[in-house]
């Protein structure tokens, strides 16, 4: 499989343009990867757009691809958010990026009650960057023509709000709906629904109440209780199988 790279300026590129990589993606290109002129590659803006094309010449600074065909990906419908606890350690980490490696598009960093971790507001905007990295690289690893959006850490009470508009489903072990089951049921008419992964100690009884009055549905992936690194990415795996996705 070609390899795949990320531009921020390629959206007028015709077949027959060249599409230049400078920066660290350049650098990442030619040291890291070493591509040669006349490798095959895939480049991509992150939005979208789809470029094929083959390298035409290698510098540390410059690597620089030949247009050979370009089409622009939808958007998936429903948009599926994961909306990540924080987590100790990089347990969170973990989570976010298998989870860009399935197909989310959006991730929610969440600051629940029993989160270890706490993002007071001078780590807040560092957090969300880090993040932000991560799926970036995951994304381009996985050849995804949309980077899911992480949007600022959040609230209960902001999660709880967005039932109104859309489907909340929360993971709980002790839920007696399955989520595939919950999952078959979707109308076709729903635009997005947020996942919702608790912490290591789980999600306090107060959340679950607060979004059980929001309108959210709380549900299970099976008899195992999954750390909070592997939750998200299961859900989803599951969700994709659900809906035939996979």
């Amino acid at each position: 499989m070609a390899l795949h790279f990320l531009v921020e300026d390629a959206a007028a590129a015709a077949v027959g343009d060249i599409v230049a990589l400078t920066g660290a993606e350049a650098h990442h290109a030619a040291s890291v990867r070493r591509v040669r002129p006349g490798e095959a590659v895939t480049v991509g803006d992150g939005c979208g757009l789809w470029i094929e094309g083959a390298v035409e010449d290698v510098t540390p600074r410059e690597v620089t691809v030949r247009v050979t065909a370009r089409r622009h990906v939808p958007a998936r419908t429903p948009r599926l958010v994961l909306v990540q606890a924080l987590a100790k350690g990089d347990r969170d980490e973990l989570a976010i990026q298998a989870a860009t490696e399935l197909g989310v598009d959006v991730i929610v960093p969440w600051q629940a009650v029993r989160s270890v971790s706490r993002w007071g507001a001078e780590k807040a905007e560092k957090g969300r960057v880090r993040w932000a990295g991560i799926v970036r690289e995951a994304a381009k690893q996985a050849h995804r023509a949309w980077i899911p959006e992480v949007e600022p850490v959040t609230t209960t009470a902001r999660i709880a709000a967005r039932a109104a508009a859309s489907v909340v489903l929360v993971l709980e072990p002790t839920a007696s709906d399955r989520l595939t089951d919950v999952v078959r049921e979707l109308d076709e008419s729903v635009t997005e629904v947020l996942l919702v992964v608790g912490p290591e100690g789980g999600i306090d009884r107060s959340e679950l109440d607060a979004f059980a009055a929001a309108g959210a549905r709380a549900v299970r992936l099976g008899e195992s209780v999954l750390r909070t690194s592997t939750a998200g990415p299961v859900a989803l795996a599951a969700f994709e199988v659900a809906r035939g996705q996979w």
